[in-house]
Parts: C-alpha cells; sequence; structure tokens
C-alpha cells in the first residue's frame, strides 16, 4: 500500500526560495493601477460617448469598439521598442498603461450599452438644475452605473491577475505571481508541489475579488426586486 504523508516542506520551500511576498505585492500593485484606472476612465469616457455632442464622436467611438478585435500579441514589439526609448523597461506602468488601454473597448462598450437604457429624464433634470457634466456624471449617473462598474472591476481584475505575456516581457527585477509560478516550474524537474502551492496563493486574490465586487450584483438585484414590488 501506498504510505500518503501529509508535510508542509513545500510551503517552506517556495517562501524561502522564491520572493514570493514581492511577487505578490507586484501583481496586487500592477492589478490594483489596472483595474481602478479602468474603473474610473471607461464609465466616464462611455457617458461622453452617449450622452455628449462632439465632432468626431462616432468614428472616434467607432475606432475604440473595432480595436476590441485587436489582440495584445499585435502590440508587443511595437511597445517594446517604444518602451526601450523611452527607457520605460523594467517599469510597472509599462505593464499598467497596456492593461488600461487593451481594455478600453470593451469595458466602454460594456457602460455605454447600460446608459443607452438610463433615464433620460435625470439627465435633462440635472442640466436644467445647472449640472455641468462633471457634475452630471458624478452625482447622476457614476452612482445609478455601479453593476457595470463592478462588472469591468471584475473582467479586468482576473485578466490583469493571471497575465503573464506583458510582466515576462516588460519587467526585470518586480515580477507578478504569474511570472513567478512559471519560473517555479523547472525544466528538467515538474517541481508539482510547488507549483501547487504557489498556484493557491495565485488564486486567493481573484476569489477575494469576485466576494468582494459581487455584492454590486446582490444589492442591484435587490433593488430591482423591490422596485417591482
Amino acid at each position: 500500500l501506498m504510505e500518503v504523508t501529509l508535510t508542509l516542506d513545500a510551503w517552506r520551500t517556495v517562501w524561502t526560495k522564491y520572493p514570493l511576498v514581492s511577487a505578490f505585492w507586484t501583481s496586487r500593485t500592477l492589478t490594483g493601477l489596472a483595474t481602478i484606472l479602468t474603473m474610473l476612465l471607461a464609465p466616464a469616457a462611455a457617458f461622453a460617448f452617449q450622452f455628449l455632442a462632439f465632432p468626431g464622436r462616432r468614428i472616434l467611438l467607432l475606432i475604440i469598439v473595432n480595436s476590441f478585435v485587436l489582440p495584445q500579441q499585435v502590440v508587443i514589439i511595437p511597445l517594446f521598442t517604444l518602451w526601450r526609448d523611452l527607457g520605460m523597461i523594467d517599469n510597472l506602468w509599462a505593464v499598467v498603461i497596456p492593461y488600461v488601454g487593451l481594455s478600453f473597448a470593451w469595458s466602454i462598450f460594456l457602460v455605454k450599452n447600460f446608459l443607452a437604457d438610463f433615464p433620460k429624464d435625470l439627465i435633462e433634470a440635472s442640466r436644467v438644475d445647472g449640472c455641468a457634466p462633471i457634475s452630471t456624471f458624478l452625482y447622476v449617473v457614476l452612482p445609478n452605473a455601479m453593476t457595470p462598474i463592478a462588472a469591468i472591476g471584475i473582467l479586468q481584475f482576473l485578466w490583469t491577475w493571471n497575465s503573464m505575456l506583458l510582466p515576462m516581457l516588460y519587467l526585470r527585477s518586480e515580477l507578478p505571481l504569474t511570472v513567478l509560478l512559471a519560473r517555479i516550474a523547472g525544466s528538467f524537474e515538474p517541481n508539482l508541489d510547488q507549483q501547487a502551492v504557489a498556484a493557491i496563493v495565485t488564486t486567493a486574490a481573484p476569489l477575494l475579488a469576485f466576494i468582494v465586487f459581487q455584492r454590486f450584483f446582490a444589492a442591484d438585484a435587490r433593488n430591482r426586486s423591490g422596485g417591482k414590488e
């Protein structure tokens, strides 16, 4: 019979041999910045495209939406050349900026579709009361658009947290958990026990993020059911 022994050796090895804590904070910083910036900028852009009239609005929106089909692999080499010329290789912003830019298309499209059914009477009432577009966005639209913003937060967090390609190419000293997890997998030895430990640490944060953001969906569902009653 095969003997099964429970041991924490893999946990000790991973925590002592690899900079797991540093990688966790790097992942947290990258994901936090990319998620917060997307949750702030995408609703503002969607509000502008939906309720403000400015020259070239339709063409600009068409260009942004069409960029949704652009895979990130296409921009890797031009971005690497740009970051190298600007001296931004091994800079966290070299990863955060593409994270936000590549998510703009779907995030704006998602919020704009939600705002298409937004009560226009509220927008007109805010204008009658003398609210500027920024005030209308902050005090009228934004508090009532938490559901699509929470959806953006979840999707952006999961994508940026699990992304490995851009950090692996543009970062050298500060590595996120996904890149570190790839390094733990040895070339000649699989290190499955150590990979399992790193995978548990890596998946803990997305689970926590989903628990935090899902309350917005629950609150929205309660408000809708209460309104129907």
